[in-house]
């Protein structure tokens, strides 16, 4: 195994990273833990999926209407954290948030499953459900409405993108001397500072 140490960009280490979990990982290698905080300080994290990352950023998509997207409303900020363990590693990003554009979330949204794209106009993501029954009636009728066209994308399903400030590396060493290097930038499209860290 290459000593990833010495990498001196983080977004090709962490391409290179994925692209093993990959092979490695027995399902969804793309997921993240996605922290948030609501307006009184108090934390909330789910499991979202990765959808694209480059030098602008690390983007996923959901319900701007459910927990997440009123607490990314209200404190602009997030951290998410990949664990693959298969490999025994794991990566960790922080950053402010910004909204991808209407044409790259269309772009998007038009490539998900024909029942994903219908579950999307069906949840009311995050807030009270009656009954299981509720739910599937719902889907019906989305269903049915879009059953002779194109699904657009619901004006409440949007994308973010964190630009990242920091990225962390972490692999698991023996008698826990654990490795990790951590890059981080004081604005988003500035120059990486890279530190080692101990365990």
């Amino acid at each position: 195994m290459n000593d990833f140490t010495a990498a001196d960009e983080p977004l090709a280490l962490f391409s290179e990273w994925l692209a093993e979990a990959e092979k490695s990982e027995p399902d969804d290698a793309s997921a993240m833990a996605l922290a948030t905080t609501d307006t009184a300080g108090m934390p909330d994290v789910r499991m979202v999926l990765l959808k694209g990352f480059n030098a602008n950023g690390f983007v996923f998509y959901g319900n701007s209407e459910s927990d997440k997207g009123r607490e990314l409303a209200a404190n602009r900020n997030a951290a998410a954290v990949f664990y693959w363990k298969s490999l025994h590693r794991q990566v960790r990003i922080r950053g402010p948030v910004e909204r991808v554009s209407d044409a790259e979330a269309d772009a998007y949204f038009a490539t998900r499953a024909l029942q994903s794209r219908i579950g999307a106009w069906a949840s009311q993501q995050s807030r009270p459900l009656e009954s299981r029954l509720a739910l599937e009636a719902a889907v019906a009728k989305y269903a049915a409405k879009f059953a002779l066209g194109a699904i657009p994308r619901p004006p409440y399903w949007i994308g973010y993108r964190i630009r990242t400030l920091s990225i962390e590396f972490w692999s698991r060493g023996i008698f826990r001397l654990h490795d990790r290097i951590r890059f981080s930038r004081a604005a988003p499209h500035g120059e990486w500072e890279k530190q080692r860290l101990y365990p």
